[in-house]
């Protein structure tokens, strides 16, 4: 497997791997509000390329603000059905986070599982308010940076131009 940026070439590709990994209607879950209208972080957006020169694996990001506060929003990521429990979801997330790291993002908030991106690091979030419905036990952060949630409360809200 070889992970790359993704590329324009590569956006159809990746919206079909999300429709075959997702239910129905992904695009009306309460996340996808936060990323209307707005453009992805291109450098942290990763494509996971099989021996077939297909992708098998996709994540994305991006960036939300809370009280002012930059943060980058993770998600979603998948893997092809015929490479799950390979790793590569993981390798996908290690690889993506340690690249925000190394750009200077300071926090990552995902809407997830908790006992699957507990092993990463990320943590459950209060005082945060998610556009509706959204599950607040499902509500994760990370701090790529020391304290970097601390005292980050509020609404989250998209970066999207205008």
């Amino acid at each position: 497997m070889q992970l790359r940026q993704e590329t324009a070439e590569d956006w159809w590709e990746v919206e079909a791997l999300y429709d075959l990994c997702f239910a129905p209607g992904r695009e009306a879950l309460s996340s996808y509000r936060l990323r209307d209208g707005g453009d992805p972080v291109a450098a942290l957006n990763l494509v996971a390329i099989n021996e077939d020169a297909a992708i098998a694996g996709a994540i994305r990001y991006w960036p939300v603000q809370v009280s002012g506060a930059a943060v980058l929003l993770l998600g979603p990521v998948a893997v092809h059905p015929i490479h799950q429990g390979e790793g590569l979801g993981a390798a996908l997330i290690r690889d993506s986070l340690d690249m925000a790291r190394r750009l200077g993002w300071a926090r990552v908030l995902l809407v997830g599982d908790a006992p699957y991106y507990s092993r990463f690091g990320f943590e459950g979030l209060r005082g945060l308010i998610l556009p509706p419905p959204t599950n607040p036990d499902r509500v994760l952060g990370l701090a790529l940076q020391a304290g970097a949630w601390d005292g980050v409360t509020g609404v989250v809200e998209s970066c999207a131009a205008g």
